[in-house]
């Protein structure tokens, strides 16, 4: 007797799963390919947009990232940030399968590398803090604002956890050459209200500029 076909429901998710894996490894090897010096060059522009973008409502905090691989760097950005007052902060892995939460990363403060994946992060005593803008770093997205991560959930959870608290702003920090046509979606995934690249500011479609 042949086996049951599984449920359709379980076939569409790994379908997608897939096709996120599929999408993922071909936008890094874009990002890859930009070579270190375009690398740094963007990042520098793209922190000037951001800087831009986050001033233009009141803000106290500002979550970055630690940039891995070949990321874009948000340390230009943080050195912006603070000199005009605003405080930093970067997130922490507290579990699998729950939020992040965020830590403040003061300017002289040593960050200590942890986890899995050795991401640098602020010391376990450094105060926890609440963002207003969160920064999201991502391997692809689109124009209507959603994304692909590396495959573990974080943000997703996390910007549904803030949002469901209050007003919080959400922007995809990343270089052009990741943006797709078309990011397949799942029903918990949480779009970004803009992406800022080098290239400038891109208002999302599907989350709108009302959040902006």
């Amino acid at each position: 007797m042949a086996d049951a076909p599984a449920p359709a429901s379980k076939s569409c998710s790994s379908g997608l799963r897939d096709e996120k894996a599929r999408l993922r490894t071909l936008a890094l090897q874009q990002r890859m390919q930009m070579g270190e010096v375009a690398r740094a060059q963007a990042s520098a522009q793209a922190a000037h947009f951001a800087l831009e973008l986050i001033l233009s409502s009141p803000v106290r905090c500002v979550s970055l990232f630690s940039a891995i691989h070949d990321e874009i760097d948000p340390r230009p950005l943080a050195v912006a940030l603070r000199a005009r007052g605003v405080s930093v902060a970067l997130p922490e892995v507290v579990k699998l399968g729950q939020p992040l939460l965020f830590r403040l990363w003061a300017e002289h403060d040593p960050l200590l590398p942890k986890g899995r994946y050795a991401i640098p992060t602020p010391a376990p005593d450094a105060p926890i803090i609440m963002p207003d803008v969160v920064m999201v770093p991502l391997t692809a997205y689109d124009l209507e604002g959603y994304r692909i991560g590396y495959g573990a959930g974080f943000y997703d959870r996390t910007l549904a956890a803030l949002r469901a608290m209050g007003p919080v702003r959400a922007f995809g920090f990343a270089f052009a050459c990741q943006q797709l046509p078309h990011v397949p979606r799942e029903a918990h995934d949480e779009p970004v209200d803009a992406m800022v690249t080098q290239n400038g500011v891109m208002a999302c479609r599907r989350a709108g500029a009302d959040r902006l």
